[in-house]
């Protein structure tokens, strides 16, 4: 029916008396049989190659599936992994830090115990003189 929509009514109409008129009542339904075995084995020709174009695009894309699943699982193992590696890399890095901050903490911690020492004995001896 696609090939027949630039076609008006009217102009149908002319062709079927033309074709009444080359071939005769009693042949027309002949032909018209005729047409319409060999529409019918043009839709059936073209729907095998429809069903076999999708059978083989069936295949195709069952394995691109397979390989897109498997991208997927390869790419997360590895996201998995550089995760894995960069916390493990931040948890030494925080333990450094922290081992560092201790240590210039106690540090800090007895240079303020020595200089509040200096000062309590430095004012002692001021109180002791002034008295």
């Amino acid at each position: 029916m696609g090939p027949l929509l630039f076609i008006s009514g009217q102009e149908i109409i002319i062709i079927l008396v033309v074709a009444l008129l080359l071939f005769g009542a009693d042949k027309l339904p002949e032909i018209a049989k005729t047409v319409g075995r060999g529409m019918r084995e043009i839709r059936k020709a073209t729907d095998e190659i429809k069903q076999e174009i999708e059978n083989s695009t069936k295949e195709i894309r069952e394995d691109l599936n397979e390989v897109t699943d498997s991208l997927r699982k390869d790419i997360t193992d590895v996201t998995n992994s550089v995760q894995k590696d960069f916390n493990e890399a931040a948890g030494a890095v925080n333990k450094e830090i922290n081992d560092a901050a201790g240590a210039v903490n106690k540090e800090i911690n007895e240079a303020a115990g020595a200089v509040n020492k200096e000062i309590n004995d430095t004012a002692d001896e001021i109180n002791n003189s002034v008295k």
